[in-house]
């Protein structure tokens, strides 16, 4: 997710230095599901999914989570020294797997859903793929659940499957 003053080119090679070439880039879909981040990243986010080429190992979630993290800290606003609620972060980074079956998605916080993966972070199966279509579960955050993100989802799933479909006939 991104802030109005947030560069997305600049986004995006970050995420290419820390994890490798991006080969899909979501249009932008404006954030108003919430206003859970408005106080910290201000009005006007937009959320924009990004894949990168290379087909990664799912043991290595949290590491890209801790590497997520580092890359929204160098994004940050200075902070005010006395000012409360102070606008900081202008980036947030949400890494996650995708399979064929399900999105899973890390974090830092636990929940009673999430799996413990190490040093801190955990895991959530976020969505379930059946029948065509990602399924949200009972606590599926509610942009996850929304039209416009499971589209883009299929999409990447879509070229997801042909990335392993390629690797598979490969000799």
């Amino acid at each position: 997710m991104l802030s109005t003053d947030a560069s997305l080119d600049e986004v995006i090679d970050a995420v290419e230095r820390a994890f490798g070439a991006v080969d899909f880039r979501s249009d932008e879909i404006a954030f108003t599901f919430t206003d859970y981040y408005t106080a910290e990243m201000g009005q006007g986010l937009r959320r924009v999914f990004l894949t990168v080429s290379e087909l990664v190992d799912p043991s290595r979630l949290a590491e890209f989570k801790r590497r997520s993290d580092e890359l929204e800290t160098r994004f940050c606003r200075p902070a005010a020294p006395s000012s409360e609620g102070e606008q900081r972060r202008r980036v947030n980074l949400d890494p996650g797997l995708l399979t064929l079956g399900r999105l899973i998605l890390a974090s830092t916080k636990d929940n009673a859903q999430r799996v413990p993966l190490s040093d801190g972070i955990y895991a959530e199966i976020t969505l379930l793929y059946r029948k065509g279509d990602f399924e949200p579960l009972r606590w599926t955050y509610p942009d996850y659940q929304s039209a416009s993100y499971r589209e883009v989802l299929r999409d990447i799933r879509h070229r997801y499957k042909k990335q392993l479909e390629d690797v598979l006939s490969a000799p």
